[in-house]
Parts: structure tokens; C-alpha cells; sequence
């Protein structure tokens, strides 16, 4: 307990009953007033108080003494639980000041208790743990099962997995890169055990097996967390072996300190968090120098802020009141004008033709948030009218109208009808209420890890960013644009209700990871989709008219992205894509129901007619290469041939050359050939001669001369150039170049 707590050492020793010698009183043992190991304090300032700490003792043949004593840090007396009586506020002066409201923080070591039943002195020697560290022994082939590498993976394949199925995937941003950070250091521990494949992933049945009956989700999640876990292991051991290269050769000359560049390029290019650096580092007892490593990030990010281009709404000056948006009710409204800005400066008035923001009293027009874009629309006035292009927040409740005046002169305390273009917002609607649709269509097809990252909706289509490791397949593309369709045949209405935000909480609605919302929230019901959601909506799903997938792709590492379009432009997509495949069938004289075998009836004859002509070609090179065999000159023992090869390709070129180098024994070679205006280069020299002439210096030699360059094998090399009228010449100095050699 605290020295001078002597509230918790009476609690303890009279109405516990515990021996006044089993109760020890820690003073300032860290350097100054309340710097102790028994008074917990949150930073230099703010709640603290004194704990009390329970220590269980594993007995005298465990080397340690108690705490308090000099050797302290043994292992022999273990804490298994901590009581912190928060009851004061730490001041800058170092005083304190009671708290208004003092409480108690306990917490248990769950493992250390578990240890302690039974009878095990560590953590890793419990049940769980000893049947995880046998299965990392087993995937990474280790026999001695005391390895500290074996106990840092068995406890990461259960934080892995257990965020894995909290819908958590390894990215490079927020709890992600955490995720992310755990996996790759699990990895590196594998890699010093010399695993040098994916093991770690192979971990995940294993632990369902110890805890799936006790957490049911993590059984439900397996087949989930399994190609999670192995898509970030494939990707990592993409370059850890090239990475640990570097850091090896950057710690072989007995340097006590890694520079920040080093690791910044290991972080950057190899994808090694820093703290797995460390880690190496620390093993070899280097360390890395962190403010170069920092110097460097900043660098970096500093590039990035100046190659990003960024809306600067917020950064304008408007100390106005808030205005009500009445977009979700009507598209018409009557609104003063009580700010304008030009060029991001506050002014009194928009001359025709100036470009500027407008600020209303009250507007019908919808801000960009959540994924929507802004309205368009006008603001009209007798002789007025200014041309909204966009219109985005400038704080919370308000809103700036961008655009320009397209006649007259727009002033501030002017009366404007605001009006929103209708059609633009009804398909904005239709592609932000289809959606939700498809956002629970995703979970329910592909699982419920699937979490959105990011959106975009505008008239033309939505874009959709969610988790998931691995690509959609076409068959979970049609079930998701089935599902998503039948909501919209139901027809049913779209409902959206403000309450707080505990009463959207009870009723199950989706609320984005990572999103602030406030007290008060807008909960929309459409189909069979609940959200939390501020955008504008359609009044029935059967408003949406029709849906379509039009692209699927993979934008980060587990992060997917689907494209769609609805109502007009789904009907426009899908009467362009049946009008390639009717001009498709006409070309190959096949109807559209047909027109799939005939691809392949044609495909196939193509790829037979290309192995005819592979076969003329070599026959040709074989007949040139008789007679080309008969055009090369000796150069002091070596035949030298250099010559054009009409019509020939890079293979065609390859297997005259070998033909050639066959026939003349001791050679050095040149064969080229022009199509299209670019020059093709092949150098060959037999085995017998390359440590005299080398076939990558021959062919870049000659292809210097034709613009152009190349390389390869002392035997074989090719090249390639783009100066045609110079080949001739070329050729003609080849003989010149090898006998300086031989």
C-alpha cells in the first residue's frame, strides 16, 4: 500500500485480518513527492490516488523478494490484482485537491489467477497457452517448446483473431494498423524460427477448438479470420526477407545506433512498423534512432499536404448563427443572403460572372457529408441568378452555396428563392438510399466483418468501400444485385426518425466505426436496412427502379470497392452492354445466346493459326539460319555473324541464335529485325568464349547505336531500339568490337 495511506493499511490489517508483516507501506520510491509505485497517478495532472497492490507469493524456489525490497524484480511474488482509490486531482504545482467524486478502479489478472489454480508459475504455462504454443511449435517446426518466439505467437494468433472477428482487418490507420503491427511481428517471430512460408493463419483452427465453444462468434468468424490472416501474411513475406537483408547489412558494421532513414525505408518500402525494427534491434542490443525515423515521416507527409488538393470551407470566417436545413422536406425555399465570399475573403457583394460562396439564412440544399455530394442547383432574384455548382459546410449548420453569378449582382442581405435541382437530387437519392441495400446485402452475403470504409454518391453512380480480404466473385455479385432488387420490388417506405442516441443504439440501427455523431441522431429504416444516416432519401425502395454492379475492385489491403448505378443510368448501362454483345453476335454471325461457344470456336482456331505460324517462322529461321551460318567472318578464331532477320520475332530471333551458335561451335552473334520502325536485338556467344566476349555488352553496344539499350546473360542477351535507318551501320561494327576483345 501507499506509506501514507493509512486508510487501506487499517482495512487491510483490522477488517481483513491480514498480519501487519504481509501488508508493506511503499514510499516515494520514483524520485519525488507521490512518485510512487503505490500511487497511480493518469499524466503530470488531472485524477490520482494511492492503489493498493496483491502480490501472491510461488515460494521460496522462485529466486525474488517482496516488493520493497532490493530484489524486488524477481519472479517469486507476483501481482494478481490492483486497487486504485482515485480520490485526488493533481495539480501543476504538484499539490493536490480532492475530487468531487472519488471511486475505485479494481482490476484481476485473469491468467495470473488462472496460473495460480493451476499451480503453474507463468502465464504461458496455462492450458490455453500451452496448447497454442504446441501448435506454433508445430507449423514452425520447433522442438523446444520454452522458445520466447513460440510464446509471442501463441499470444498474438488469439489478439489477431479476436480483433479479426470484431470486424478489425490490418490496414495502415488507426486500430487497423495496430492489427496490423500484432500480425507482422507474430510473422517475424515465425521467420527467426526459420518458417519462411505463411504459417500463422494456419493458428486460427486451433484456437477455435480452445475457445470457440466459450465465444461463439470466433467459431462463426473462423473461415473469416482465416483468409485475413493469411492475405496480411502473404503480403508481408512479399518483403520481409528483402527487408531483413537490409536491416542485417545495416547493423553487420557494429553500429550502436540504426539511423531513422533506415528504418523509415524498412516502415516505408518494406512494410516493417517500427516497433518490429526495435524489436530486431533491440535482440542485437542496437537502437534505432526514433527522432530521424519521426524527421523522416514528416518529410514524407509534408510531400503528401503539398501534392493534396483540399476543400477550405471550414477555414472561411463566419461568426454567424446556424441556419435550418429544410432540403429533407422541400427543394424550394425563401432565404436571405447573410454571408458572400470571393476568393475566401468575406465581401459585400458578387458582381456577373465572379465565382464565390454564398451563406443562407435557410437553405433546401443539402451539404456533402456521409459519402453524399452536395446539391446543385440556383438562387434567384428580380434581375438575379447565381449558379450553385456545389455546396459544402462551413460548420455543422452551415452551409456555403458555391458558384457564380450568372446575371445581375447577387448582395448580401439580398431575398433569394434557393432551388435544387430536382433531377439531380432524385438520383443522387435513389444511388445514396440503394446503398444501405447493398450495405447489408454485402454483410449478409459476404459476412458480417464487412464493415463501410468510405462512400460516394452522387446522380451517376454510388462507390462503395468496404472490409473484406479477397476479391468478390461474380456469383456474390449476382446474389448481392438479387437481394438488393428484390428490397426495391417490395416497394415498401422509407421511414427516418430523430431520437438520442441511446434510444437508435436499442434499436439495432448500423452506426459506422470511427464516425462522430452527436446527442441527437437521424435513424433510417428503408427495406429491411436500419442506419444511422443525415442524407437525403427516396420516399419507397420501389423509387430506386432498378440496380446493377458495374465494378468491383480492391483499393487498400482488405478494403474492396463496389461501383453501381440505378434507376435511368442502370437502364443506360444495361442497354450499352446488350448493344456491344448484339454488334458482337453480328460480327461473329452467331445469336446472343450462342455468342459464348463462339468465342471460344474462334479463340480456338486463332490459337491454332499461331502455332502454324510459330511453326513457319522457326522453319524459315532454320532455312536462313543455313544460309546466314555461311555469312560470318572468322576474328582471331572466333566466327562473327551480325545480320537482319526479315519478319522475325523476339522467339523467332532466340531460336535462330541458338541454331546458329550450334552450328558455327565458336561464335559471337547479332541477329535483328524491324517492325513497325522498332528494331529488335538478339546477341548470342557460345559458352567457350564468353569470358573474352559477353553477349549483355555486345547487344547493348549495338543497341546504343539504334536508341535504344539492353542486357542479359554473358551467352544470351537481348535489346531493343528505336533509330531503324541506323541498324545497317550498326551491324556493320560488330566484327569491329570483338576483335578489339579477342
Amino acid at each position: 500500500v501507499y506509506i501514507y495511506d493509512d486508510e487501506a493499511y487499517d482495512s487491510w490489517t483490522k477488517e481483513s485480518g491480514l498480519a501487519p508483516e504481509r501488508v508493506i507501506r511503499i514510499g516515494h520510491n520514483k524520485g519525488g513527492k507521490y512518485k510512487s509505485g503505490n500511487f497511480w497517478m493518469m499524466a503530470d495532472t488531472g485524477p490520482c490516488g494511492p492503489c493498493s497492490e496483491v502480490f501472491y507469493d510461488h515460494g521460496p524456489d522462485v529466486p525474488g523478494g517482496p516488493p520493497g525490497s532490493p530484489d524486488e524484480d524477481g519472479d517469486r511474488y507476483i501481482e494478481i490484482w490492483n486497487h486504485v482509490f482515485m480520490q485526488f486531482d493533481m495539480q501543476e504545482d504538484g499539490s493536490v485537491k480532492k475530487l468531487p467524486a472519488p471511486c475505485v478502479d479494481t482490476g484481476m489478472g485473469l491468467e495470473r489467477l488462472a496460473a495460480i489454480l493451476q499451480h503453474k508459475h507463468s502465464n504461458y504455462e496455462i492450458d490455453i497457452f500451452e496448447a497454442l504454443i504446441a501448435a506454433a511449435a508445430r507449423e514452425t517446426a520447433t522442438a523446444d517448446l520454452a522458445n520466447d518466439s513460440l510464446k509471442v505467437i501463441a499470444d498474438h494468433i488469439r489478439a489477431t483473431a479476436f480483433l479479426v472477428s470484431d470486424g478489425v482487418i490490418p490496414s495502415n490507420e488507426g486500430r487497423g494498423y495496430v492489427q496490423r503491427r500484432i500480425v507482422r511481428r507474430a510473422i517475424r517471430h515465425g521467420y527467426k524460427l526459420g518458417r519462411k512460408k505463411p504459417f500463422f493463419h494456419k493458428l486460427v483452427p486451433d484456437l477455435v477448438a480452445l475457445m470457440g465453444d466459450a465465444y461463439p462468434r470466433l467459431r462463426a468468424e473462423q473461415g473469416h479470420i482465416v483468409e485475413t490472416l493469411k492475405v496480411e501474411e502473404e503480403r508481408f513475406f512479399e518483403t520481409l526477407a528483402n527487408g531483413m537483408e537490409i536491416l542485417d547489412a545495416a547493423l553487420a558494421g557494429g553500429a550502436k545506433t540504426l539511423p531513422g532513414d533506415v528504418a523509415f525505408k524498412l516502415h516505408d518500402t518494406y512494410g516493417f512498423p517500427l516497433d518490429l525494427t526495435q524489436d530486431v534491434c533491440r535482440e542485437r542490443g542496437v537502437t534505432v534512432d526514433e527522432a530521424g525515423f519521426t524527421v523522416a515521416m514528416e518529410r514524407q507527409k509534408a510531400q503528401g499536404r503539398a501534392a493534396g488538393k483540399f476543400k477550405m470551407d471550414r477555414a472561411l470566417e463566419y461568426a454567424g448563427d446556424g441556419h435550418a436545413f429544410t432540403g429533407y422536406e422541400r427543394l424550394e425555399d425563401e432565404a436571405r443572403v447573410v454571408a458572400l465570399y470571393h476568393e475566401g475573403s468575406p465581401v459585400e457583394m458578387l458582381a456577373q460572372g465572379q465565382f464565390g460562396i454564398v451563406v443562407l439564412s435557410t437553405t433546401p440544399f443539402y451539404a456533402e457529408s456521409g459519402g453524399q455530394v452536395g446539391d446543385q442547383g440556383t438562387l434567384t432574384a428580380e434581375g438575379v441568378l447565381f449558379g450553385v455548382t456545389d455546396t459544402q459546410k462551413i460548420k455543422a449548420d452551415v452551409y456555403g452555396h458555391h458558384g457564380s453569378v450568372a446575371q445581375g449582382v447577387l448582395r448580401k442581405g439580398d431575398t433569394v428563392t434557393a432551388r435544387v435541382d430536382g433531377q439531380v437530387r432524385a438520383a443522387t437519392m435513389r444511388n445514396h438510399s440503394v446503398t444501405h441495400l447493398m450495405h447489408k446485402a454485402l454483410r449478409e452475403v459476404l459476412g458480417g466483418h464487412v464493415q463501410q470504409k468510405g462512400s460516394l454518391v452522387n446522380a451517376e453512380r454510388t462507390r462503395f468501400d468496404f472490409a473484406h480480404p479477397v476479391p468478390v466473385t461474380d456469383a456474390q455479385i449476382r446474389e448481392i444485385e438479387s437481394r438488393v432488387n428484390a428490397e426495391i420490388l417490395a416497394n415498401q417506405a422509407t421511414q427516418a426518425r430523430v431520437m438520442d442516441i441511446d434510444s437508435a443504439q436499442k434499436t439495432g440501427a448500423v452506426m459506422l466505426f470511427g464516425e462522430k455523431y452527436g446527442d441527437t441522431v437521424r435513424v433510417l429504416d428503408i427495406g429491411t436496412s436500419r442506419e444511422l444516416c443525415g442524407g437525403t432519401h427516396v420516399a419507397r425502395t420501389g423509387d430506386i427502379g432498378l440496380f446493377k454492379i458495374v465494378a468491383e475492385s480492391g483499393v487498400a489491403a482488405g478494403v474492396r470497392r463496389v461501383e453501381a448505378v440505378t434507376g435511368a443510368n442502370a437502364l443506360a448501362y444495361l442497354q450499352d452492354l446488350e448493344a456491344t454483345v448484339q454488334a458482337a453476335a453480328g460480327t461473329l454471325k452467331a445469336p446472343p445466346a450462342e455468342l459464348q461457344p463462339r468465342v471460344v470456336q474462334v479463340l480456338d482456331q486463332v490459337r491454332g493459326l499461331e502455332k502454324e505460324i510459330a511453326a513457319l517462322k522457326g522453319r524459315l529461321a532454320s532455312s536462313q539460319g543455313d544460309e546466314l551460318a555461311a555469312r560470318s567472318v572468322d576474328v582471331g578464331g572466333l566466327k562473327v555473324l551480325a545480320a537482319q532477320l526479315d519478319g522475325a520475332d523476339a522467339k523467332t530471333l532466340r531460336d535462330t541464335l541458338d541454331k546458329l551458335k550450334d552450328k558455327l561451335k565458336t561464335a559471337a552473334i547479332v541477329l535483328a529485325s524491324v517492325d513497325g520502325g522498332k528494331v529488335q536485338l538478339a546477341a548470342g556467344v557460345t559458352s567457350d568464349s564468353t569470358a573474352k566476349v559477353k553477349a549483355g555488352e555486345l547487344v547493348n553496344f549495338v543497341a546504343q547505336q539504334v536508341g535504344g539499350k539492353g542486357g542479359g546473360k554473358a551467352d544470351m542477351a537481348m535489346a531493343g531500339g528505336s533509330d531503324a535507318s541506323r541498324l545497317s551501320e550498326a551491324l556493320s561494327s560488330v566484327a569491329g568490337w570483338v576483335a578489339e576483345r579477342v
